[in-house]
């Protein structure tokens, strides 16, 4: 299924994968395990979301590349958790600013790493269902006549009939129809649904102007 969310373990340890991978599914997950950084970006679309629990140092690609792979792709709803035997601090921070949400020591302490597992499916998930949200509003957006999306902002104000009219100067039973015609293009049944559907759409806005 595409929103189920799918554990991730690329490690060229088969060791590793081996016991990572027992551990995980101990929780019910959805898990697959990569020997190299080539064959996970290889295989996986990275449309589900859930995690990856990534090696730093590993033969080929190491784990820095994959993630930076990973942002090219704009696969930021996946989570990075690293791992490595070797990391250093200045190295734990580049990965951070790049968006992982952790990097652990080997050998990671199980149920640790299976709390932060848990913790970053649980925001994958989250944020996964949040862009498919995003997306759908975004695309019913799309459908409305300009006419309609002054309006519909207008009502979302708190604006009434009367001040709409005034304010885009248009009668008060023009305003009525594209009311109606705005609330139902959006699935929207209330004011309050317009003000929860603009505040999402121009949040998402701003964030990508930044």
């Amino acid at each position: 299924m595409p929103d189920q969310p799918l554990i991730r373990i690329v490690d060229d340890d088969a060791e590793i994968l081996h016991s990572q991978r027992l551990l995980l599914e101990t929780l019910g997950w959805e898990v697959v395990a990569y020997s190299s950084g080539e064959e996970f970006l290889r295989h996986d679309a990275l449309r589900r979301p859930g995690c990856v629990v990534l090696d730093v140092r590993m033969p080929g690609m190491t784990g820095l590349e994959v993630q930076e792979e990973m942002e090219k792709r704009g696969a930021a709803h996946i989570a990075v958790i690293f791992l490595s035997a070797h990391g250093d601090m200045p190295m734990a921070v580049h990965t951070m600013r790049h968006g992982a949400a952790d990097f652990l020591q080997k050998p990671a302490d199980p149920r640790y790493l299976l709390e932060r597992v848990s913790a970053c499916v649980a925001r994958s998930v989250a944020k996964s269902d949040l862009e498919a949200e995003l997306r759908r509003l975004r695309d019913l957006y799309a459908a409305l006549s300009p006419r309609e999306r002054d309006v519909a902002r207008c009502i979302a104000r708190g604006l009434r009939n009367k001040e709409i009219a005034r304010e885009l100067g248009i009668e008060e039973t023009t305003v009525k129809m594209h009311r109606g015609n705005a609330l139902l293009k959006l699935q929207a049944r209330t004011s309050a649904d317009l003000v929860r559907i603009f505040t999402l759409l121009d949040m998402k806005e701003k964030e990508a102007s930044l």
